[in-house]
């Protein structure tokens, strides 16, 4: 659980800021408070792992551990995949609003959000602790908020 944390992390806070292209900048206030969120988070998250959960013996076998890792692994998946859409969406130099085609996209206007909504949702079943579960909540209400501004 601990190691899906961290290769999320690594990915959102590393790789995905590279591969952006130019781009509208980001205020430097919503900057920290990014920065700050994702630090308290990590670190509640971490500390709930590996200092208050405790699972019996052949969890990583069972049914919860499983499903919550596949919808962890798919909504990783998507997210990534919906990322590389709307990263080339628009051609160097080109502006303009384009609207994203492939993958979720067909399917859901925001699939970028709804990856990670799955993705977090399913990392609260395969922990099993409120801290997972807390999280998952909070990315749900943030992201759908983000994902209806962005359908409309």
């Amino acid at each position: 659980n601990t190691i899906n944390f961290l290769f999320f992390v690594r990915y959102r806070a590393l790789i995905f800021p590279l591969l952006i292209r130019e781009g509208k900048p980001t205020p430097f206030f919503t900057f920290v408070l990014a920065l700050l969120f994702c630090a308290f988070n990590g670190y509640l998250q971490g500390r709930s792992l590996t200092t208050y959960a405790t699972y019996p013996p052949g969890w990583l076998g069972g049914s919860c551990f499983i499903t919550g890792f596949l919808g962890w692994l798919i909504g990783m998946a998507i997210n990534i995949h919906s990322d590389h859409i709307l990263r080339n969406l628009r051609k160097p130099g080109e502006t303009g609003y384009k609207i994203p085609r492939g993958g979720m996209f067909e399917y859901v206007s925001g699939a970028n959000f709804f990856g990670e909504i799955l993705e977090w949702f399913g990392f609260a079943l395969a922990c099993c602790t409120i801290e997972s579960f807390a999280f998952a909540l909070c990315t749900l209400f943030i992201l759908s908020s983000r994902a209806r501004q962005h359908h409309k």
